[in-house]
C-alpha cells in the first residue's frame, strides 16, 4: 500500500501512471481490432520502422541545422520536429504495409516483415550518411540517440509528454468512435464489406494510421517492448473471456489498466524495469484468463454415457 501511495502521490510516478493510462486506454481499444484482424506483428513492424524515421531526421538535421537546434538549453522545437518526422515516417510505413498486403498475393506478415527490415536498413544508412556529412561540415549531432527514442522508460515521462499523450489518445479514440460502424463491419467481415458500401481500403488505411500513431506514442512514452505488447495482449485477454464486441473492448481496457498498475508496482517494489514488468503482469493475466476458460469449459462439458459424474 505504501508503494501504491507513492505511485499516486509522487510527481514523477504520478506522471508515469497518467501517461501509462493514456497509452493503455488507446491501445486497449485498438488491441481488439489487432487480434481479430491478426495484425499482432504490425506493432513490431511500425516500432522498428522508427529506425528509418531516425535516419531521415538525422539527415534533415544536418541539412537544416537551424530548425533542429535546441533552444534555451532544452530540446524545444527541434526535439518536437524530430518526433514529428518519426511519426510521419511510421505512418507512411504503416500505410505501405496496408497497401502492399493482400491475402492472395502478399500476406500481411510478409508485407510487414519487408517494411520492417527495409526501414531498419534505410535508417542505418541515413544515420551513417548524416554523420559523415556532419563531420565534413564541422557540425555536432542534433538528433536524439536511437536508444532514447526506441527504448524510453515510462518513469522518465514529463508532464508535457503526459498531457501530449492524452491529447493524442483522445484524437485516436475519437477517430475510432467516428468510424466505428464501417470500421467494425470491415474488421468483422472484410469480404462482404465492400458489397454493402463500406470503403474497405479507407477503413484499412484508417486502422493502420491509428495503429502507427498509437505505437509511436506508446514507444515514446513507455519503450518499444511495452508498445508492442499493449497492442496484442489486452485484446488477447479480452477475447479469451468473451466473443462479444463491446464487452471485449471494455475487458481489454481494464486488463491494460490492471497490467499497468500491477507492473509499475512490481517495478517500484522490486526495482525491475517498468516496461518488462508491465508485460509480465499482462502475461500472468492472460494465463489466468486461459485457466478460467479451461476450467469453465471443463465443468460445463456434459457427461458422456457411462462416464461417472464428478
Amino acid at each position: 500500500m505504501s508503494t501504491l501511495e507513492s505511485l499516486m502521490t509522487s510527481p514523477m510516478y504520478s506522471s508515469a501512471l497518467l501517461a501509462g493510462l493514456a497509452v493503455v486506454t488507446m491501445c486497449g481499444v485498438l488491441s481488439v481490432f489487432v487480434v481479430v484482424k491478426r495484425l499482432g506483428f504490425v506493432g513490431q513492424g511500425v516500432s522498428h520502422s522508427a529506425f528509418g524515421g531516425v535516419g531521415v531526421a538525422s539527415l534533415l538535421a544536418v541539412m537544416l541545422p537551424a530548425a533542429f537546434a535546441p533552444h534555451d538549453g532544452g530540446g524545444g522545437m527541434g526535439e518536437l520536429l524530430q518526433f514529428g518526422v518519426i511519426v510521419v515516417f511510421c505512418i507512411a510505413t504503416a500505410l505501405g504495409m496496408g497497401l502492399m498486403s493482400n491475402r492472395r498475393t502478399l500476406p500481411a506478415d510478409t508485407s510487414i516483415g519487408m517494411f520492417l527490415v527495409g526501414s531498419m536498413a534505410l535508417g542505418a544508412v541515413l544515420v551513417h550518411v548524416s554523420r559523415e556529412m556532419a563531420r565534413s561540415r564541422g557540425q555536432s549531432s542534433l538528433v536524439q540517440s536511437w536508444e532514447s527514442i526506441l527504448f524510453g522508460s515510462i518513469f522518465l515521462v514529463t508532464r508535457d509528454e503526459m498531457y501530449g499523450g492524452w491529447v493524442i489518445a483522445a484524437l485516436v479514440l475519437g477517430v475510432a468512435w467516428w468510424f466505428r460502424r464501417p470500421l467494425l463491419f470491415w474488421v468483422l467481415d472484410e469480404e462482404s464489406s465492400s458489397a454493402f458500401g463500406v470503403p474497405a481500403g479507407a477503413m484499412k488505411g484508417t486502422l493502420m494510421v491509428m495503429l502507427a500513431v498509437a505505437v509511436v506514442v506508446a514507444m515514446k512514452l513507455a519503450g518499444v517492448v511495452l508498445a508492442t505488447a499493449l497492442l496484442v495482449m489486452p485484446g488477447a485477454i479480452a477475447l479469451r473471456l468473451t466473443q462479444r464486441l463491446w464487452p471485449s473492448v471494455a475487458i481489454s481496457v481494464m486488463a491494460g489498466i490492471i497490467g499497468l498498475i500491477g507492473g509499475l508496482l512490481l517495478s517500484l517494489r522490486l526495482d525491475w524495469p517498468p516496461g518488462p514488468s508491465v508485460v509480465l503482469t499482462l502475461t500472468v493475466i492472460f494465463a489466468l484468463a486461459s485457466c478460467i476458460v479451461w476450467m469453465s469449459t471443463r465443468w460445463a462439458r456434459p457427461a458422456l454415457v457411462g462416464e461417472p459424474v464428478r
